[in-house]
């Protein structure tokens, strides 16, 4: 493996994938928190072994889904210093309405946890890192019992359009020409 650190046009759409990635698959999440808990030694053949490889496809696909439906890069792209916070809560209707039917027609989500939000919940022995992200103090051993902040989202179910033979996925969205 070389050590030549990659370029900034490199790395760029790789961290779309991984954000991504990191946001859908709980097990690449699960993974990415053990490589970062990693403490350095001299064998990290374990932290190594975690993360995969992947390819950016997906990750490239949705993101032109939500700029097609949603806009998203152009609102995330644009300045809004100069907009009022009406304009600016406006706008972001339209992107969280486009935003949720992307999610609606291409995936289906449940959540990790069935417990509420504020309630008490207990982890045993053996519970999933994948699933559950502990915060604040830990000591000792499982089980843990601590108060569900957040109940987490699972992807149950993928259902992104084929592509076409020799589309470039790098276009996520056309320049646009009126005549």
């Amino acid at each position: 493996m070389s050590n030549k650190t990659p370029n900034f046009f490199v790395r760029l759409p790789y961290s779309v994938v991984v954000f991504f990635r990191y946001i859908f698959d709980g097990k690449f999440a699960g993974a990415v928190h053990l490589a970062s808990d990693a403490k350095p030694a001299g064998d990290q053949s374990e932290a190594t072994a975690a993360v995969v490889n992947t390819q950016p496809e997906s990750a490239l696909q949705l993101l032109s889904l939500l700029q097609q439906e949603a806009r998203l890069i152009d609102f995330v792209q644009e300045d809004l210093t100069a907009f009022s916070d009406a304009e600016i809560g406006a706008v972001g209707r339209v992107v969280h309405a486009g935003c949720r039917k992307v999610l609606a027609e291409h995936f289906t989500l449940s959540p990790v946890s069935d417990a509420g939000e504020q309630s008490e919940i207990t982890l045993e022995r053996g519970f999933s890192a994948a699933d559950y992200r502990l915060t604040g103090t830990l000591t000792g051993e499982p089980p843990f019992t601590g108060t569900l902040v957040h109940p987490g989202w699972r992807v149950t179910a993928t259902n992104l359009p084929q592509l076409v033979k020799g589309h470039d996925l790098n276009i996520l969205a056309p320049a646009e020409v009126e005549l």
